[in-house]
């Protein structure tokens, strides 16, 4: 089997990656049928969301090593696999059982992120992972714009907005099975791992290396800005520009769908010119465009800054992971379980711009985000400075 052919099964794992987006997505579904315990869905839903990331990313390191990274990947989509038939159990009064599904969610979903890019490093060039990593962000952002789609289709066209889960299911089950019968080769037959298993220690000792470290820190500030925007979008709106609730809800699409065009040009972009290169060129004009926010007037010129703040960032994430593994390849389980874990930045930061709306109002929320780009531009800089070992 080409390479080609192996990629394919891995971004169709990408594919299923975006389905933890279905929290958020379903979240207003869920509150109205089960309208009595819509408070403790509020706060157990968004949980779920991060806690894994935190709780299981370096454990998925480890069982990699010893079962190997396209096994791990399997047992993430089996986990998914029963998630989507959870909710089909689910009603007003056995309500617990959402959040039940939406664990098994969340920790099918840490897995998958931890093991996949690292599974991705057994059929590709170390110097072609960014940009195959931007590819699968692309097919996970794919999922996450149809997501909403296919809630309002289910809903309207077949009476029942539930009828989602098995649709997601049978997906889920069709990429585990493309995987499972694709020739990737077990990196632990070709010595992937240079003879040594993952272990706990082995994942926290990667963060002496400076270069890891510091990309594993832009990982928490990647997300944290990508989560911010989505929160702060509306926000902005509103104080602002005194935006309708209903239309400023609407904001974040400008941003996810230039992110999106953006994973895709990244991917392209990346193969031809070195991610390292591009890296400080993209967040220093993004950090320009974030800089300029608080001095546009009109709502139309804020959504167009927006737009172009995604486009120049949208790929940090793929950066980040794809130049570490470059860098250390033979530690892939490794920087990719600590590098998701590094994913509950999105938790962090959501708390800051909290911290920062209530003390200082919308610009507060713009100087936050902007340290965020702040650091990722450092980031590149340091990247596109630092020699190959």
């Amino acid at each position: 089997m080409s390479r080609t052919k192996m990629l394919l099964p891995l971004l169709a794992g990408f594919f299923v990656m975006g389905f933890g987006d279905i929290i958020g997505t379903v979240m207003n579904q869920v509150k109205a049928e089960c309208a009595a315990n819509a408070d403790d869905i509020s706060w157990l839903m968004p949980v779920f969301a991060y806690v894994w990331f935190l709780a299981i990313s370096i454990p998925t390191g480890v069982m990699a090593g010893r079962i190997g990274r396209k096994n791990a990947v399997l047992v993430s989509l089996a986990v998914t696999v029963a998630a989507m038939a959870v909710p089909l159990f689910a009603s007003a009064e056995r309500w617990y059982l959402y959040v039940v599904a939406f664990a098994l969610v969340g920790i099918g979903n840490t897995i998958i992120q931890a093991a996949l890019p690292a599974l991705m490093s057994n059929v590709v060039e170390p110097s072609q992972l960014p940009s195959r990593i931007s590819l699968g962000q692309f097919a996970k952002a794919v999922c996450a714009a149809l997501t909403p789609v296919f809630v309002y289709l289910t809903a309207t066209a077949l009476g029942n907005w539930k009828l989602l889960f098995p649709l997601y299911g049978a997906l889920t089950a069709g990429a585990a099975i493309w995987l499972w019968i694709s020739d990737i080769p077990d990196e632990r037959a070709s010595g992937g791992t240079v003879g040594t298993a993952t272990t706990f220690g082995g994942c926290f000792a990667m963060l002496k290396e400076p270069y890891v470290l510091a990309m594993t820190v832009g990982i928490l500030f990647s997300v944290g800005a990508d989560v911010g925007f989505s929160v702060a979008i509306p926000e902005y709106l509103k104080k602002v520009f005194k935006v309708d609730v209903d239309l400023a809800g609407m904001g974040p699409t400008v941003y996810f769908v230039a992110k999106t065009a953006a994973a895709f040009a990244g991917a392209v972009v990346f193969a031809k010119i070195s991610a390292a290169k591009c890296f400080p060129w993209c967040m220093g004009l993004g950090l320009a465009a974030t800089a300029a926010i608080p001095f546009v007037s009109t709502p139309v010129a804020f959504l167009a800054i927006v737009a172009f703040v995604a486009l120049l960032t949208a790929n940090s994430f793929g950066m980040c992971m794809g130049l570490a593994i470059e860098r250390f390849p033979s530690k892939a389980n490794e920087i990719s379980s600590l590098m998701v874990m590094a994913i509950v930045g999105g938790g962090i930061v959501s708390a800051a711009l909290g911290f920062a709306q209530s003390a200082f109002g919308p610009f507060g929320i713009v100087a936050t985000l902007g340290v965020c780009i702040a650091y990722l531009f450092g980031l590149g800089l340091f990247a596109s400075m630092s020699p190959k070992s």
